[in-house]
């Protein structure tokens, strides 16, 4: 049987995609210049995330996944690169199938892998994911005032 998921929020989507963009570049960043703090600012974004998607009234269990993800973290640390991949992986296949989003849908999930498989330099895929995903976010902006 084949199911297709559709996400009816009535939430501001622009507010949301402002505020997310804002999280998600300056993680990047912090991720970035501070890499051996990388639980914090990864543990922190996710329960930010999940926080951020329940305050804008999206689906539970897509507000559940980074809220347990970043919890998961928080307790145990040395499971970024389990927890933040499998997270990536996930929240690629969704972006790829319901928000339409194929080509930041296939790089999420192929950085996902990469974090999954290749720990020894997670700072950096991370900081290029949030910096990807919060360059999307600034362009999609961009361009809806016109």
């Amino acid at each position: 049987m084949l199911r297709f998921i559709t996400i009816d929020s009535p939430y501001k989507p622009k507010q949301r995609q402002i505020l997310n963009t804002i999280l998600t570049l300056a993680t990047g960043v912090l991720t970035l210049i501070y890499p051996d703090f990388l639980y914090m600012f990864v543990g922190g974004y996710l329960v930010a995330l999940g926080i951020l998607f329940f305050a804008f009234k999206l689906p539970s269990i897509l507000a559940a996944i980074p809220l347990v993800s970043g919890v998961l973290i928080f307790i145990f640390p040395e499971l970024i690169p389990i927890t933040f991949g499998v997270f990536l992986i996930l929240f690629g296949l969704i972006f790829f199938f319901s928000f339409s989003l194929s080509i930041l849908g296939v790089l999420t999930f192929v950085i996902g892998l990469l974090i999954y498989f290749n720990p020894d330099s997670i700072a950096y895929l991370i900081a290029s994911f949030m910096l990807l995903y919060s360059t999307t976010n600034l362009i999609q902006l961009f361009r809806s005032k016109d």
